[in-house]
């Protein structure tokens, strides 16, 4: 019954629903429209289209909108640069919308329109950041200033897309100047605006440039799945989780991502970075010492770079003199860095025939530092006449050059071959000429990081600008989509969606309750019906406990022994008065349980003292008080241990009762009998015991079969053999406290 009530219930809220979603769509219909200039009909973008209804939307990069309306409702279209325009929709059709005057809020904005004639503001927004990527190598200041003037084109109605690729070309060029920060920080937001996977590729590799490298991991590998990149942008993501995976000393996986990359780039042809795969892939394997593999992708790289550019193959083959130099082959790294002076040298004179003008590179690869080199793995060979006159010639490139840095070193090494050939005149005077180009070197670090100071401070000026245009675009849509949802919501507010509301709830509070109820009742059930079978199984223990006993008074009467039969029926009226009086508990004080056990042991003791000695310990350390045990659980495994294990012993055997601490919420009471074993005690059982179970064995596991299940396992027993030849019984019981 209470399930088909449910049915019902959901059945019909159902219906409320379906009906009031019926009764607001009821006759409104999608109209499409366009806002465009009326001189030029060029399209306007971000313009705010509503209804008198509450329903909203803007117009697309092509000026166009799609809104939900009905027959008689007010289409209202405003923007920042607009006169508002008001149209009562008659009918399905199109509406145009056409502005007079259209040209921009600002007068400078007018003029640049006009000038350039139908030009809209994205492609003037395409415009500025063509511009900032022309300077981005040679004049940071200025293309952070197109980037910010781009999106102030964007202003409060900027299309999401336009804003990503203006932050991402910000982002771009900070990671050109090292910037990585403030790198990192554009790509995020450019990720905010507008999901990319080229603009998560650059965050990697800006978080690897930066050394986040688990970050960089993070954001690319997921990016492994993706079905929709282009060659080139997959080769830069498998080179990035490269060199992040090498960073982090993983060269095995670093090794498959290049492989990867380098797979795709020769598929497609990519030689740039066929270059730059191979040639990591031979740094990862001279890492792990695999010189052959290393030398094969070196070679690679060298072949690869002779038809790119001579620029390229002398870069690569440093890098190649390089490994020769940290595997200590001297004389292979002087020989091509030989060949790299004369490649060097006719790419200069080309250079200088061709356009007046020496050669200019970012690379660190220049003759004074090629020459320096090679003097270095002179001295390292101990040819220290053949350094010298290389160590000379450096110094003169670099003074010609203004290279302090390479002065500086060379000059300084200079100064320790003399001192070494014992030339200490020659020594001095380069180390006078060291001391000189050091106090230039430090005048000229003190100008560097003077302007850089004064650098990083536009550039944070410049960064502040662009937050403050985004922060006011954000709080300007912020504002607006506010506003229009207060308006939504409190038009859709009816009494038909607040009776559906309320009895949605009266109705899940109602099965909450049902449901709650029916748990209550299900639960005390199951605990009464344990209690009843704890109730029995106990009621069952005590006559067979008791019957046991009597046994044992039996036997002293038949031996006429009345002394010993009073002794016993007095110590068992004591022992029985403390069974009946917890036999109605669960759970009683372990301390309780254990003076019992040692009166059941000594009692069974008096009447076998020929067959058994025992043993009782507690560790001192235990908190006995603090747990506490079901009642009479261990006395049938005692009993089992003498009647049935040390009773048929032919020698005297031994019983041992131990508590000792597991945890600090267990305990472990073990039941030792050296007796002669469960396999050969079974074997000595008459026909008619081996058709009777024992009873108090069995009440013992219904019992804590019962108890776990209403305490949550607070009792574990296993029982096994003492020895290995099955002699002897141990009975292990682990008490949790409650």
């Amino acid at each position: 019954m209470i399930r088909k009530a449910y049915i019902a219930v959901l059945v019909l809220l159902t219906t409320w629903s379906t009906l009031a979603q019926v009764g607001n769509t009821q006759g409104q219909m999608e109209i499409k429209g366009s806002v465009k200039g009326r001189e030029n009909y060029t399209p306007i973008s971000g313009v705010q289209v509503s209804t008198d209804k509450g329903q909203y939307t803007r117009t697309d990069a092509l000026g166009e909108f799609s809104i939900k309306a009905s027959i008689g409702d007010i289409l209202i279209v405003e923007g920042p640069e607009l006169e508002t325009v008001r149209y009562r929709i008659k009918s399905d059709e199109d509406v145009d919308v056409l502005v007079e005057g259209y040209g921009g809020s600002r007068s400078s904005r007018k003029q640049k329109k006009e000038a350039s004639g139908s030009r809209s503001p994205l492609a003037d927004h395409q415009r500025f950041l063509d511009s900032a990527n022309v300077y981005k190598k040679t004049d940071l200041e200025k293309s952070i200033d197109f980037i910010a003037r781009s999106m102030e084109l964007l202003g409060s109605a900027g299309n999401k897309r336009e804003l990503s690729f203006s932050l991402r070309m910000l982002g771009e060029i900070y990671m050109f100047h090292e910037q990585y920060d403030l790198a990192i920080t554009n790509f995020k937001d450019a990720l905010v605006a507008q999901e990319s996977n080229k603009t998560k590729v650059l965050l990697g590799k800006a978080y690897v440039l930066n050394g986040n490298y688990e970050s960089a991991i993070s954001i690319l590998e997921p990016l492994i799945m993706e079905k929709n990149m282009v060659p080139y942008q997959r080769v830069e993501l498998f080179e990035a989780l490269g060199d992040a995976n090498k960073e982090l000393s993983k060269l095995k996986i670093a090794e498959e991502y290049y492989q990867q990359g380098l797979v795709i780039a020769e598929k497609n042809q990519i030689s740039p970075k066929e270059i730059d795969l191979s040639t990591k892939i031979a740094e990862a394997f001279a890492k792990e010492d695999r010189i052959l593999e290393a030398e094969g992708f070196y070679q690679n790289s060298l072949n690869l770079s002779k038809e790119v550019a001579p620029e390229r193959l002398i870069q690569e083959s440093e890098k190649v003199a390089d490994f020769y130099n940290k595997k200590n082959r001297y004389d292979d790294e002087i020989q091509l860095r030989k060949k790299n002076l004369n490649e060097l040298e006719m790419l200069a004179r080309g250079s200088v025939a061709s356009t007046g003008q020496g050669i200019s590179t970012r690379d660190t690869v220049t003759s004074q530092r090629i020459n320096y080199k090679i003097a270095n793995a002179y001295i390292a060979q101990d040819k220290l006449d053949e350094a010298i006159p290389y160590l000379e010639k450096s110094i003169v490139e670099a003074d010609r050059d203004d290279d302090l840095v390479v002065q500086k070193d060379a000059t300084r090494k200079l100064s320790e071959v003399y001192r070494y050939k014992g030339d200490y005149t020659k020594a001095l005077e380069s180390y006078q000429d060291y001391v000189a180009v050091v106090d230039s070197l430090y005048v000229r670090k003190e100008q560097e990081i003077s302007r850089a100071a004064r650098f990083n401070r536009e550039i944070a000026n410049t960064q502040n600008r662009i937050s403050s245009l985004e922060q006011e675009r954000e709080l300007s849509q912020s504002k607006y989509s506010l506003a229009v949802t207060e308006q939504q919501l409190y038009e859709e507010t009816s009494k038909r969606q607040k009776w559906i509301i309320y009895s949605l709830i009266f109705g899940i509070a109602m099965m909450a309750i049902t449901a709650f109820l029916y748990y209550r009742s299900n639960r005390q059930q199951k605990l009464a019906n344990n209690l009843l079978a704890l109730k029995s199984l106990r009621t069952q223990m005590n006559p067979h406990f008791i019957f046991n006993a009597l046994n044992s008074v039996n036997n002293y009467i038949a031996k006429s022994d009345e002394r010993s039969a009073n002794r016993f029926l007095s110590e068992f009226s004591v022992l029985m008065r403390s069974v009946l009086e917890n036999s109605e508990e669960d759970f009683i004080p372990l301390a309780k349980e254990l003076e019992l056990l040692e009166l059941y042991v000594k009692l069974e003791h008096s009447r076998f003292s020929d067959k058994f000695d025992y043993n009782i310990e507690v560790d001192n350390k235990i908190d006995i008080d603090a747990f506490q045990i079901p009642p009479m659980l261990l006395q049938p495994y005692i009993e089992n241990a003498i009647w049935h294990g040390l009773r048929y012993k032919e020698e005297k055997g031994f019983l041992k009762i131990k508590v000792r601490q597991v945890t600090n919420d267990m305990l472990e009471i073990c039941i030792e009998d050296n007796g002669i074993g469960r396999k050969k005690s079974a074997e000595l059982k008459t026909t008619n015991q081996r058709k009777q179970k024992s009873k108090g064995m069995g009440n013992i596991k219904k019992r804590i079969q019962i108890l776990n299940d209403m305490y949550k396992n607070r009792v574990d027993v296993s029982i096994s053999d003492l020895n290995s030849d099955q002699t002897g019984t141990r009975v292990s019981l682990k008490l949790k406290k409650q």
